[in-house]
């Protein structure tokens, strides 16, 4: 069964930064599944720790801790649902990719993520799918600090890039859950 996990930070103050572009986009997909098939909640006794639902062979997830901490997250949904890591695909920003472009790869990802990290940290491995969201749209003549740039919130504009970015991705994995 395929998984998505999108990776963010779970407060509300955070819910529009571009660090949580992996939540955005499994909200999307939820939302585009939803007209096709009613979703079926996920319980568990770590709910605390992320949310699930399931559509037909499809795994939507949320992590629900920090950023920094999503390798716990993320390790407990493999546990807890008996899943296999060649089957997971984890969501998140990448500031290494302009706004508007994305990657699909395996063992690959930004130079720096936290969030990456604590998962090949947890996972003990770097060899699972990553969705490379482009979140860079700073002025290169005067490019602010990464860190607080990714906690920045989306711009309008921005926001309607990421639709048609989430759009294109959409149909990329669905080639590919499909096949």
């Amino acid at each position: 069964m395929t998984t998505l996990i999108g990776l963010g930070n779970s407060e509300k103050k955070y819910v529009n930064n571009r660090h949580n572009v992996g939540y955005l986009f499994i909200d999307y997909l939820s939302e585009q599944l939803q007209k096709e098939t009613q979703p079926q909640e996920i319980k568990t006794r770590e709910n605390k720790l992320y949310v699930c639902r399931v559509y037909d062979d499809l795994i939507l997830c949320k992590t629900r801790t920090f950023m920094n901490e999503s390798g716990k997250a993320v390790q407990k949904v493999i546990k807890n649902l008996k899943l296999e890591i060649r089957n997971l695909l984890v969501v998140h920003d990448d500031l290494d990719i302009s706004l508007g472009k994305f990657k699909v790869q395996k063992g690959v990802g930004p130079k720096l993520h936290n969030g990456i990290k604590s998962i090949e940290q947890y996972l003990h491995t770097k060899n699972f799918w990553r969705v490379r969201i482009g979140v860079d749209n700073r002025n290169p003549d005067q490019k602010i600090n990464g860190e607080r740039y990714v906690l920045q919130n989306f711009l309008p504009e921005e926001r309607k890039t990421l639709k048609n970015t989430f759009q294109k991705i959409k149909s990329f994995l669905y080639l590919k859950i499909k096949t």
